[in-house]
């Protein structure tokens, strides 16, 4: 699995970070005082890259988080299979992939995308 920890501390807004197993990009990061008998508690509020589903998640800001290591990857298009799916040749590794695309992003073969990937899932970038 391609991922680190990290502290809670050090995490800010528009960074990724995994919350019930999914890689999340943050979207609000707040802390809240040390109370009488406990640390500073942060609350994280952030969206699942590759499923867009949102997640909440509070801990101790001295406690350590896993963080995915999303690659960022240039790819062209081959061929499209439909209006949703295309086949991806990466051009790094000249790998080719079948991806679905976002419906609001219009491509044709021969144009270049710019990609993310992590553990086998992946989502073209808008």
């Amino acid at each position: 699995m391609a991922k680190e920890q990290k502290e809670v501390r050090d995490l800010q807004e528009g960074n990724y970070v995994i919350v019930e197993d999914a890689a999340c990009k943050i979207d609000g990061y707040s802390t809240a005082k040390p109370g009488k008998h406990g640390s500073a508690k942060a609350r994280i509020e952030a969206r699942g890259v590759f499923d867009g589903k949102r997640r909440s998640l509070s801990q101790p800001v001295d406690a350590k988080i896993w963080v995915p290591i999303i690659d960022r990857k240039q790819g062209q298009i081959v061929s499209t299979e439909s209006d949703t799916v295309v086949q991806v040749m990466d051009l790094e590794t000249y790998e080719t992939v079948t991806m679905e695309i976002p419906g609001d992003v219009e491509v044709s073969p021969d144009d270049e995308i710019e990609y993310l990937e992590w553990e086998g899932k992946r989502k073209v970038l808008q």
